[in-house]
């Protein structure tokens, strides 16, 4: 198992959350999504480590974006 945080940056609501979530839960590989949205703060549990431009796509896809890391 792997765990990896990234920061989205844009999310306001439950709904922003809901969709990050939705989205990034499609990834190859993910069981597991955990969003903090006081911090922008994404947790992914998977399988194995995951690219970050599948994850960088998945927020994209769902209107937000992640920060530089």
């Amino acid at each position: 198992m792997a765990e990896s945080t990234y920061t989205v940056v844009g999310m306001t609501c439950g709904h922003c959350v809901q969709s990050v979530t939705e989205e990034v839960s499609k990834i190859n590989g993910v069981s597991g999504v955990a969003v903090d949205l006081p911090t922008g703060a994404v947790t992914v549990t998977s399988a194995d480590a995951l690219d970050e431009a599948d994850v960088r796509a998945a927020v994209e896809e769902a209107g937000y974006q992640l920060a530089a890391s």
